[in-house]
């Protein structure tokens, strides 16, 4: 045997051991680690940074839905309940939800979700006054004589606090009933986007590949569109090419992931070890979930798949 087919030989059975299992594992885990192992590197102007920080995933779970400002459009309605059971069906646990009036003041206590529902232009006063509200109630030490305003037409955050952390979402609705298929796409895509990072603590992945298909919802294709107003055609076409138009199948997996991990914290090495060891489970409670049909309009079918796993 020469030299050269040993050499031949042993490509090739490297070749067949790199299995596409295997390379789909590498890349669910490369991709995890770009969305969930992060490090807060900035921070509020004039917050208080001796108050602690700690990223779990898992730390929305049950939590209750308070919307305030517009009550929910019809779309808007659809996509929060159907949201909404998909965590119940990943977490175990129901998420109540209910309309609460014009300011977040009238939410109460306990572990909820501010949703900020508006058309037209941002209210950015009522925004200020909600996040006030947020930092009286949970010690956050925002800045108070800060004005904060809208950067785009839909945005989540969270802030941590001395009695707990807040969570505030603002997403822009429709204003009138009869959409355009592009109209419909955009609202339903930009709300499903900050539901899933706000109840999963997953950041926003650069995406440089303008030929290549997304497999996350939080990838995103930079675009510049800050001279484009968010109610244009132009604005809402780039925005749905600039990122999946729903959930796609690594985004189940990581939901499941984020439920199921005895970690402290889901932005650490730990969270992926736990991700590698219970791979083919979560694999497996991705494809149920992928198959059902009453999460179908959340997800959107032309992602790449990363998992072997099929819904059907």
């Amino acid at each position: 045997m020469t030299s050269l087919f040993r050499l031949f030989l042993v490509l090739l059975s490297t070749c067949i051991l790199a299995s596409p299992a295997a390379a789909g594992r590498a890349e669910v885990l490369a991709l995890a680690k770009k969305g969930w192992v992060y490090q807060l590197r900035t921070t509020m102007i004039g917050r208080d940074m001796s108050i602690p920080v700690r990223i779990n995933g898992r730390f929305l779970a049950g939590a209750s839905i308070c919307l305030v400002g517009e009550r929910p459009h019809p779309e808007t309605q659809e996509v929060l309940d159907q949201f909404r059971a998909l965590l119940a069906s990943v977490h175990g646990k129901s998420v109540p939800m209910r309309y609460a009036g014009p300011t977040a003041r009238l939410c109460g206590a306990g572990r909820t979700v501010v949703v900020r529902l508006y058309s037209g232009r941002p209210p950015n006063s009522a925004l200020t006054d909600d996040l006030f509200w947020l930092s009286e109630s949970y010690q956050l030490g925002l800045p108070p004589d800060r004005v904060y305003r809208a950067a785009s037409p839909a945005m989540a955050q969270t802030f941590f606090g001395r009695l707990g952390a807040g969570t505030h979402v603002m997403v822009k609705q429709a204003d009138h009933v009869d959409l355009t298929p592009l109209e419909q796409a955009f609202y339903r895509s930009i709300l499903i986007e900050e539901l899933f990072q706000t109840f999963t603590f997953g950041m926003d992945i650069l995406h440089f590949d303008a030929y290549g298909a997304f497999t996350s919802k939080l990838q995103e294709l930079p675009y510049d569109l800050r001279r484009l107003p968010w109610d244009s055609e132009p604005f809402m076409r780039h925005l749905l090419r600039s990122n999946p138009s729903g959930l796609c199948q690594f985004d189940l997996f990581m939901l499941h992931a984020v439920a199921r991990a005895p970690v402290e914290r889901t932005n650490s090495d730990a969270f992926l070890a736990y991700i590698d060891a219970q791979y083919d489970d979560l694999e497996s409670l991705t494809a149920a979930t992928l198959a059902d049909p009453r999460f179908a309009t959340l997800i959107d079918p032309g992602c790449g798949r990363l998992l072997e796993a099929q819904s059907d």
